[in-house]
């Protein structure tokens, strides 16, 4: 018999308490917001939003939702379009495979002295993790410089390999978007993680290193500019259902919570998230690509 794989194990300990807590009958019921503040909208579904928030504006018809709230949510829909998804300081996973498939060294982060030594094929010298500029800039090895303006998530990476197209033939590219958060409380790695948008919680907390003994799984919550936003039978059942970091509609900057049994709440734990000293690690989740 095999010995279970850590990641594993972690996330059926988390499953289980988890179930252990949560009402046994209801689906997770996600937060009362639109489709179009996932991580992961598409451009068509942001247009048919906005279309559809345009005429509740025009026909003054808005039932429950408020004037203030048609126009805050336009201008969220119409800035995302316009400008795309990404700001500075953004991560960008990206791999491109060389001609005869595959992608050399295993992966990012792959092979050894000599591999790094030796003379590296375009393929493998854009095969890394590359930062979001101050202009919404990507600045590729052997491409220069690549506008990110006006680019969602979704589109990255077709965008990428039409630029990456102009100058290697029939580039096969993966690319996935990363996102920081911080992951406070009864956990062994406090700290802040860049992870994938379709990454567990539970694979977040195993990159901060796991919960500690004193650690009330149970009692987690999801915090966002000082406010909570996710904790008690919503997330327990979210998480339990396998949702992912873009269905629960987490954003970069969300900070990832963890009560621990001595009482240590959200309160009690808020300076660790702002602490300047706290680095931010990349994790790569398994395979990612």
């Amino acid at each position: 018999m095999r010995p279970m794989n850590p990641i594993g194990g972690f996330i059926a300990a988390l499953a289980t308490a988890i179930a252990l807590a949560a009402p046994a009958m209801g689906a997770a019921q996600l937060p009362e917001e639109t489709p179009v503040h996932r991580l992961k909208a598409t451009r068509p579904e942001l247009e048919q939003h906005l279309g559809q928030l345009r005429q509740l504006a025009q026909s003054g018809k808005l039932g429950k939702l408020s004037p203030e709230w048609v126009r805050a949510e336009t201008s969220y829909v119409v800035r995302r379009l316009e400008e795309g998804d990404f700001r500075v300081g953004d991560r960008l996973l990206i791999a491109v495979e060389e001609p005869g498939g595959g992608v050399v060294g295993g992966g990012i982060g792959g092979g050894g002295a000599a591999d790094r030594n030796a003379v590296k094929s375009p393929e493998q010298q854009l095969t890394d993790t590359f930062t979001v500029g101050a202009s919404q800039e990507l600045t590729l090895p052997g491409v220069g410089v690549v506008s990110l303006h006006g680019v969602l998530r979704t589109e990255l990476e077709p965008f990428l390999s039409g630029e990456i197209g102009r100058y290697i033939k029939e580039p096969v590219v993966h690319a996935r978007p990363l996102i920081s958060l911080a992951v406070t409380g009864g956990v062994n790695k406090a700290g802040y993680y860049t992870v994938p948008a379709d990454a567990l919680i539970s694979a977040v907390l195993m990159a901060a290193g796991g919960s500690t003994k004193e650690a009330k799984l149970t009692d987690l919550q999801i915090a966002r500019n000082g406010k909570t936003v996710w904790k008690g039978d919503a997330l327990r059942r979210a998480v339990a259902a396998g949702s992912t970091l873009d269905e629960l509609q987490l954003q970069p900057g969300d900070e990832v919570v963890v009560p621990t049994k001595s009482g240590a709440g959200l309160d009690a734990l808020r300076y660790v998230a702002a602490a300047l000293s706290i680095p931010i690690s990349i994790y790569t989740i398994s395979k990612i690509f």
